[in-house]
């Protein structure tokens, strides 16, 4: 239950950071990614640790992340500070991976994020906080996500058509 509550206080940091990036608070915006971030991270470890794993915890924390990071990044994209191709291609690769997993259930597998998935979602965040905190190589950092987005998603569609 705690890894649940964890993801939940995740996806609650929404709307504050948001908030905090539209007042220009941008430092304290970033605070709240990291602390987001390091909330992604807990609730796995919690969840391995005491094994607590859940099929509902292991559906919502991608959900969550999806929510969580395309929020943000589509804050970023309406100030103009990440370009439209990169946020398209990781908003396509999200609805693709979230109906395949769908896809998925529906046939009897559950299939949880794979150790790309989870690179991906760290690269992610690191690309949000360099956007917070205005430091950093954001841009590269950005195309990296993509480019492991793809990457995880072929694996999550070979692994789909394995297990059919």
């Amino acid at each position: 239950m705690l890894p649940v509550l964890v993801t939940l206080f995740r996806l609650l940091l929404v709307l504050p950071t948001l908030y905090l990036l539209s007042e220009g608070e941008d430092l304290l915006a970033g605070l709240l990614v990291l602390l987001a971030g390091v909330s992604d991270w807990l609730d796995g470890e919690i969840a391995r640790r005491n094994r607590w794993e859940s099929r509902v915890g292991s559906l919502l924390d991608p959900f969550v992340d999806k929510v969580f990071v395309l929020s943000v990044l589509s804050y970023f994209l309406y100030t103009q500070r990440v370009g439209l191709a990169p946020f398209v291609l990781l908003l396509f690769r999200e609805l693709s991976v979230s109906f395949l997993r769908s896809l998925s259930v529906e046939r009897g597998y559950h299939m949880p994020a794979s150790y790309l998935g989870k690179t991906k979602a760290f690269f992610e965040f690191l690309t949000i906080l360099s956007l917070c905190f205005d430091y950093g190589p954001a841009n590269l950092l950005l195309w990296t996500s993509v480019l492991l987005a793809y990457v995880s998603m072929y694996d999550y569609l070979i692994r789909y058509l394995s297990h059919r």
